[in-house]
């Protein structure tokens, strides 16, 4: 999908696929603007507990670095935004080095919260898990949210390859 062309990393995405994109890059912002709870356990993923034995200390540390993570999230989730076709039309996406960075780590992103909310675990064989879903009920939603979550992961692999080629 992406491909490196001089300095710019490019890809064309298909109107469907630009409009999953911005619904996900949407929900992270919503999830880290509106919706933010510690209590979520996407939160947690993204804002991991750094001294979990020790909540004061855990407390202090987000006390001073929260802000910025969150808004560095934000960002991220942002220049997605920002580089892809409107929702109406598909389109060619071309990213300097900063914006390949900042859509690699807002992939990221998207992919862990949805990890959260798939269950998603390290040791979980994704095609099985799809093809268990598909078996069960082939329209259901897990089976739009899991091939999503595959196709992000693409993704986020194709453009980390033209990133080291």
């Amino acid at each position: 999908m992406f491909r490196r062309q001089g300095d710019r990393y490019v890809a064309t995405f298909a109107v469907d696929e630009a409009r999953v994109l911005r619904k996900v890059a949407s929900e992270v912002v919503g999830l880290l603007t509106d919706g933010f709870d510690h209590g979520d356990p996407v939160v947690g993923r993204l804002f991991p507990e750094v001294y979990p034995e020790d909540a004061a200390s855990t407390a202090e540390f987000r006390r001073y670095t929260e802000g910025d993570l969150k808004t560095a999230k934000i960002d991220q989730a942002g220049a997605i935004l920002a580089a892809l076709p409107d929702g109406e039309t598909g389109g060619e996406v071309r990213l300097d080095a900063e914006a390949a960075e900042a859509w690699l780590r807002a992939l990221n992103d998207a992919r862990l919260a949805m990890g959260v909310r798939l269950e998603i675990k390290d040791g979980t064989d994704l095609g099985e898990e799809l093809d268990d879903a598909v078996a069960e009920d082939p329209t259901s939603s897990r089976v739009f949210q899991l091939s999503v979550y595959a196709y992000l992961g693409y993704l986020q692999e194709s453009l980390l390859n033209a990133l080291i080629d």
